[in-house]
């Protein structure tokens, strides 16, 4: 498949779930759903066109917390992301660790970095801080204070 045909399944697949689509170069693709959609998204894009995940990131931005998944289609040299934004008061999102395996540890460091709750994660467990860190403190937080 083309980039142009993936970019085309992936518009037409995810259709009104798309809240936001952006071409920032022609290898480089950003598509905002809402946090329950990011499932449907990363089975589609990882399971059916045969991206293969590069990293997600989290960033504590003033209104939300954003989550952008990053998808390399190798083959046609080009990356989607998939980007959501969660409540900052309650940032939670369904773990799609069950539909690839290799987000499981960067889920558990946006988790106890940035407090983001993803349900049915397999091992949600400090992965970088120490185990005796204080509940509800998140470094990466804007609030965070020392």
């Amino acid at each position: 498949m083309t980039r142009e045909e993936i970019v085309a399944q992936i518009k037409e697949r995810l259709g009104a779930k798309i809240v936001d689509f952006h071409e920032k170069s022609a290898k480089r693709y950003y598509v905002e759903v809402r946090p329950e959609d990011v499932p449907e998204a990363t089975r589609l894009i990882h399971k059916e066109l045969g991206a293969r995940f590069q990293i997600a990131s989290g960033v504590d931005t003033p209104t939300a917390i954003e989550i952008l998944y990053h998808w390399a289609f190798d083959q046609q040299g080009f990356v989607v992301t998939i980007r959501t934004k969660l409540d900052r008061e309650h940032p939670e999102i369904e773990s799609v660790s069950s539909i690839c395996t290799g987000t499981e540890w960067i889920e558990r460091e946006m988790w106890e970095l940035l407090g983001v709750h993803f349900k049915n994660h397999p091992d949600l467990r400090h992965l970088l801080l120490d185990d005796n860190w204080p509940e509800g403190k998140y470094p990466l937080r804007r609030d965070y204070e020392k």
